[in-house]
């Protein structure tokens, strides 16, 4: 059924709101948001622009063709024609069980309603409603648009199938979903935060330490390891070869102790200045985009670093990426596999994109031609891959922050083993940039030595050579590296 979905309604256009529209736009779905807030249009557009940059440095040209984003006159008009519906309104439970019998009057009865609420219980939520069992929780994360977690959560009344919809549409989104067998206050995952954010308040208000402090402590420490090991994992290993038992019996009596303080301390007039203000000379003037900019992109450096150990957050991303990859429509030959974006982290002292970083272009689009001959992660899975054996680079042109470059690859030549590829990238006025000839070696991983491609793979690969056989041999094809003779 999500394969049939093209329009996704949305009511609420506040942080999670349009952070859902940019998830959504950027997955390839036409998006109709609505919020009687004049300036919806101009925060949306600006989340977006974020999302924009941040998903292209995370995923680049295996993104789908965005969908648009239109601002809708009224619920009705959000959530009319939508396949999928989903409300992100203030953390009110009277507001929100008359806003949702709004949207099942005027949505189509097949339709899933989910909520973004960070708590509330669902079957309360869903009491007030006609059809219940379209009802679900899909709980994300801010960023919405970069952040893989949604929790779902279904109440008394909530079938199998509406679990199953809203977590499927989720996941064809790059994200991870957790299913919260349990229905219970806050959910999973914000109680754990809301433990820690007691205990922070307290730590401030007895004057222990200051915002920034209480920061540091996590993001110098825990912090680092919460991303990709979480609790439980992390401690299993504080244990040493005993494992986890031995930590809880050696750690297991300091809970005894009256460390923390899970009472909430009362929010008075004076912790709420003393708060802001530290807050504030914390933020030292950076603007609020700036700052959701600099998140954005060490978030997705820590998942891209992630996603090269195939492990947490970056086993998701690297599994969406195989998911779009396969999903890329065929070129005709000539066409560009790969199109970017210059990104900041790509720029050199020069202002220019740095070598790495032509060779991270050149290797995407090799991952892309590998995906359409059916040699994309399933293959490596079963134990087959393809190596670069030669790599012969050129820098022809300088590609500068902002600009857009595209790749075009040519197959030159073939046998059961070998794969000769030529890659051109060119920027403004289909000027080339640069190019990079290769050699990949198909190999056996378990054997551990070069073997004949697999039949599937082999017949593609001849066929890609055919399609590529009136295209004009590149007249760098073959060059080396030499200074003039004599």
């Amino acid at each position: 059924m999500v394969a049939d979905m093209r329009t996704i309604g949305l009511v609420g256009g506040g942080v999670i709101g349009a952070g859902w529209a940019a998830r959504f736009a950027l997955a390839g779905y036409d998006v109709r948001i609505f919020d009687p807030d004049p300036e919806i249009g101009r925060k949306v557009d600006e989340v977006l622009a974020n999302a924009r940059r941040a998903q292209a440095r995370l995923l680049g040209a295996l993104l789908p063709e965005e969908g648009t984003i239109d601002i809708a006159t009224s619920l009705t008009d959000a959530v009319a024609r939508a396949d999928f519906i989903q409300e992100s309104l203030p953390e009110n439970e009277a507001l929100k069980q008359r806003v949702l019998r709004e949207i099942e009057a005027a949505a189509r009865p097949d339709v899933v309603i989910a909520s973004s609420t960070s708590g509330l219980l669902p079957t309360r939520l869903q009491s007030a409603m006609a059809q219940p069992d379209r009802f679900v929780v899909g709980h994300p994360f801010n960023p919405v648009y970069l952040l893989p977690l949604v929790e779902v959560c279904g109440g008394s009344a909530t079938s199998a199938a509406t679990r199953d919809i809203a977590a499927a549409l989720y996941a064809a989104c790059g994200m991870q979903v957790l299913h919260v067998r349990v229905e219970i206050d806050g959910f999973i995952a914000d109680r754990l935060l809301e433990a820690l954010w007691r205990e922070a308040l307290w730590l401030v208000n007895d004057g222990v330490a200051t915002t920034a402090e209480i920061d540091d402590a996590i993001r110098y420490g825990a912090g680092l390891r919460w991303s990709f090991m979480g609790t439980f994992l992390t401690y299993r290993l504080a244990g040493g070869e005993a494992g986890m038992r031995h930590f809880l019996a050696q750690f297991g009596p300091a809970l005894q102790l009256p460390w923390t303080k899970l009472v909430a301390c009362e929010l008075t007039d004076e912790l709420t200045d003393r708060i802001a203000t530290q807050s504030d000379e914390q933020a030292a003037g950076i603007s609020l985009r700036d700052y959701e900019r600099k998140r954005d992109d060490c978030l997705v450096d820590v998942m891209t670093a992630l996603r090269a150990n195939d492990f947490a957050a970056g086993a998701t991303v690297k599994a969406h990426a195989a998911r779009l990859a396969a999903a890329q429509p065929a070129r005709v030959p000539g066409a560009a596999l790969l199109t970017a974006q210059v990104d900041t982290a790509w720029i050199d002292y020069n202002r220019h994109m740095t070598e790495w970083a032509y060779l991270k272009l050149f290797g995407d689009t090799t991952d892309v031609l590998l995906a359409q001959i059916g040699a994309g992660p399933d293959y490596v899975a079963g134990g087959h891959s393809f190596y670069s054996a030669e790599t012969h680079l050129r820098h022809l042109g300088q590609a500068r922050l902002g600009e857009t470059v595209a790749v075009t690859t040519q197959v030159l030549g073939h046998d059961a083993k070998r794969l000769h590829i030529f890659h051109t990238m060119t920027g403004a006025g289909d000027a080339v940039i640069a190019t990079v000839e290769q050699m990949l070696i198909h190999v056996d991983a378990k054997a551990g030595r070069a073997a004949p491609m697999l039949p599937g793979v082999a017949a593609a690969v001849a066929r890609l050579a055919t399609d590529h056989a009136d295209l004009p041999r590149p007249a760098a094809a073959g060059r080396n590296i030499a200074l003039p003779a004599g």
